[in-house]
């Protein structure tokens, strides 16, 4: 079974590195999910009889790897939640992309709808009804083992966003077979991993930043 490992623990939230393939919340596989491990983990732990509350505040998809954070507590959640509506949070991805780049940095500016029957984002150039206004940054690191590696900062949290921009812009990430990527990759996994995540903590108002081993599978050596 795949296993997330914990970044970082306290009364108030629990932060874990999850593995590219594990779900973060139930779904219509019935597969164990990350919500269900951590509570177990948590009950265990601290011997708490039934399930621990764990508090969703953000998602991953599930092919994609990295910083998932959880509230301990429902004051805890409301008070990340609020967080994350106005932006104060700072999330930073990494992308192996098997294109080079056309610029070293660039702003990516799309517009994205959701095709609700296959599951995908739709992406356009310019405004169109339904669409909604998609930005990222992108910052070109290095030559890596299987491509180029990115740096990704989100000004805006939309559907399969990285995955479509980074499409549009002819840089599917590697594995991404929905999005354009010539082949999967072996463990069905996508090259995209939510390296870092910046918050205030909901209690003690410190600025903290959690930061995620790359995947030990062979396309991010040298990442």
């Amino acid at each position: 079974m795949l296993e997330p490992t914990v970044l970082f623990e306290d009364n108030h939230l629990i932060a874990v590195n999850k593995p590219a393939g594990l779900a973060v919340q139930g779904d219509i596989t019935g597969d164990v999910h990350l919500l269900d491990i951590v509570s177990d983990y948590l009950a265990t732990k601290y011997h708490k009889p039934g399930k621990a509350f764990v508090g969703l505040i953000h998602r991953l998809d599930r092919p994609v790897s990295g910083v998932v954070l959880l509230a301990r507590t429902s004051k805890a959640l409301a008070r990340m939640n609020e967080q994350f509506r106005d932006k104060t949070t700072q999330k930073n991805y990494r992308a192996l992309v098997k294109q080079l780049p056309p610029k070293n940095s660039d702003t990516l500016i799309h517009y994205l709808g959701k095709d609700s029957k296959t599951h995908r984002a739709l992406t356009y150039l310019k405004p169109k009804a339904g669409a909604k206004e998609a930005v990222l940054q992108y910052e070109l690191l290095k030559h890596a083992h299987e491509g180029y590696l990115l740096d990704i900062k989100l000004e805006t949290g939309r559907f399969h966003q990285i995955r479509a921009q980074l499409a549009k812009s002819g840089m599917p990430i590697l594995g991404d077979v929905k999005y354009g990527a010539g082949t999967p990759l072996p463990d069905r996994s996508i090259a995209l991993h939510a390296f870092s995540l910046e918050f205030n903590h909901p209690v003690t108002a410190e600025r903290i930043c959690i930061n995620a081993p790359y995947p030990k599978q062979p396309w991010w050596k040298g990442c």
